[in-house]
């Protein structure tokens, strides 16, 4: 792995920089101009104006955009923000077409942060491993579908954790040595529908299912977030992150999302990381790992009279942790159908497609057909770690396409 030493800035590849996660990550490197320096950008097409802002501000030498059409956009935003401040010189190589971004994630430089929303990130993923680089992984979707083949890419210590959960557990592991680990312990905000019943849930609305209490996400994860279906996520990740059986992974609830997550060792002692909810301190980590950077976001105030509450996770009102457990234990491209059936649920729920409440029921039905085999003429479950990426890709495309079928066909029944 490619690591500067401390005479020079870490080259950084920032691949989803328009979004959420990678707009916090270029706050972290402009703030630390001295610790990074970003050799390489990667956008989807919904904000090209920023992206040319930000090639400029961080003078990148490429770019990489997912169509021709965008890169035209892009070349032409980049000069209008050269020229309005005086710039001359060059504009950045522009990579574009479905591979751009794993070209620029394989792109000479030491970290690259993945925050590509949903499974899309799998190919950049694998492109960054094999480079060498270390991956600064905030698209879990990634390791969760394609487990086997990322796992077996990675050299020991290559992928850092920038999820807060996993970030926190990261932390909190170098308390022990791993046979000293009794359980990790995953929280959960518990969403804007905490305390919800199974029957209320029929009657959440899309403004609704976006207004997440604690943090500001894009829709994708914001959404998984109300199911706690980005919990079940996040249970798969621990467990391939860390090598921790699923029956040593709990999930709680705390609603005020301070403590990340937590370790708890065999002789009693639990060890937990605490910080405001500001993916920024993640992030700095995940690019500075195993090194802090300082003043990367707020601490907590102990001067301050606060309270911590956790509550157990209610099952029932929402079972998308337990489809996930599920999922992750059965491997192979069991959870890549469930997480493709899950986006594909999720862009209905927010066209006014699918009610919110038969978000992950239509999930586990598509599961379930993938598992007993009625998907074996379009792809087939793979089990274990036998998984190639064509099985992956097949599968991620028969399940996205089935959950479509299952959200006409009550479309269907409810206009009847």
């Amino acid at each position: 792995m490619r690591i500067t030493d401390g005479s020079g800035a870490r080259r950084v590849v920032v691949l989803g920089s328009t979004g959420s996660i990678g707009v916090q990550a270029l706050d972290v490197v402009a703030r630390n101009r001295a610790r990074f320096d970003v050799v390489g950008l990667a956008a989807g097409s919904s904000s090209t104006a920023l992206l040319a802002e930000q090639a400029v501000d961080f003078d990148v030498p490429v770019v990489a955009v997912p169509t021709d059409s965008v890169a035209v956009e892009l070349a032409r935003a980049i000069d209008a923000e050269r020229a309005r401040r005086g710039l001359v010189g060059d504009r950045p190589r522009i990579l574009a077409g479905p591979d751009a971004s794993s070209e620029v994630a394989a792109h000479a430089c030491d970290v690259v942060l993945n925050g590509i929303a949903g499974a899309a990130g799998l190919r950049a993923t694998l492109a960054a491993l094999a480079a060498g680089s270390v991956l600064a992984l905030a698209n879990k979707e990634s390791l969760i579908v394609g487990g086997p083949l990322v796992k077996a890419a990675a050299a020991p210590g290559q992928i850092v954790p920038v999820d807060s959960e996993h970030s926190a557990l990261a932390q909190a592991l170098r308390g022990g040595t791993a046979d000293e680990v009794r359980r990790l312990v995953v929280t959960a905000s518990g969403g804007p529908f905490r305390g919800w019943t199974a029957d209320r849930l029929a009657t959440v609305t899309v403004d609704q299912a976006l207004a997440h209490p604690t943090w500001s996400m894009g829709p994708l994860v914001t959404v998984n977030s109300a199911t706690l279906m980005n919990k079940g996520l996040e249970v798969i990740e621990a467990h391939l992150l860390f090598d921790i059986p699923f029956d040593r992974i709990d999930v709680v609830v705390h609603p005020q999302s301070v403590v990340h997550s937590m370790v708890e060792f065999v002789d009693g002692s639990t060890l937990a990381q605490a910080s405001p909810p500001d993916m920024r301190l993640p992030i700095a980590l995940g690019l500075a790992w195993p090194d802090r950077v300082a003043d990367a976001a707020p601490g907590c105030d102990w001067t301050a009279a606060a309270t911590w509450e956790f509550f157990p996770l209610d099952d029932e009102a929402f079972p998308a942790v337990r489809l996930a457990r599920r999922a992750g234990s059965l491997g192979g491209t069991a959870p890549a159908a469930m997480n493709a059936a899950d986006e594909a649920c999720v862009e209905a729920f927010l066209a006014g497609r699918l009610p919110f409440d038969r978000i992950v029921p239509t999930v586990a039905a598509v599961l379930d057909e993938h598992l007993d085999g009625r998907a074996a003429a379009t792809c087939r479950w793979v089990e274990g770690n036998a998984t190639t990426l064509d099985d992956v890709l097949s599968t991620d495309a028969w399940a996205r396409t089935r959950a479509g079928e299952l959200v006409e066909a009550m479309a269907e029944v409810s206009r009847g």
